[in-house]
């Protein structure tokens, strides 16, 4: 019984420091959408930050996502970062930023494009919210990982 009470404890505490969090989204396509819609539906954190490099896109889902968020648990803040030095002091940084492979493009020539776009989003990242913990979900997964790590210098468990 003990234990079980520990764990509810555990649970609440940490879905409380959750919802305090600020999540920015660097990449607002139909990844970096899903992830900002889900985690407003959800009530996972308080405020959303969404970046793209494409003018229009990231304020068109912002404010889309916004107003169905008066629906979700938590009320979540979505906000429009109008330049990279915007996702600042973010505890989370969702990196989903890069090109899709396309047609008889190979996995080299995806690796080349998107490292270049991975080195300038982790710089900004690094400068603007240095505390923060980075989701890289670009591809080459395993290599646009591997470039975070190697750019911020951090511990792997932030990356």
């Amino acid at each position: 019984m003990l234990v079980v009470s520990l764990m509810i404890v555990k649970i609440k505490l940490t879905d409380q420091v959750m919802k305090s969090r600020k999540v920015g989204i660097v990449g607002a396509g139909a990844v970096g959408a899903t992830a900002a819609y889900t985690l407003a539906m959800m009530g996972t954190c308080h405020e959303i930050i969404l970046f793209d490099i494409a003018e229009g896109v990231a304020k068109g889902k912002a404010i889309d996502m916004a107003q169905a968020s008066y629906y979700s648990q938590q009320g979540t803040i979505i906000t429009v970062a109008e330049t990279p030095a915007d996702i600042k002091d973010c505890d989370i940084v969702v990196v989903t930023a890069g090109v899709p492979r396309k047609g008889d493009m190979t996995r080299a020539d995806l690796l080349m494009i998107n490292a270049k776009i991975t080195k300038q989003v982790v710089e900004n990242i690094k400068e603007n919210s240095p505390d923060a913990i980075i989701i890289c979900v670009s591809h080459p997964l395993d290599v646009m990982t591997y470039v975070t790590k190697q750019i911020t210098g951090w511990d792997s468990n932030r990356i």
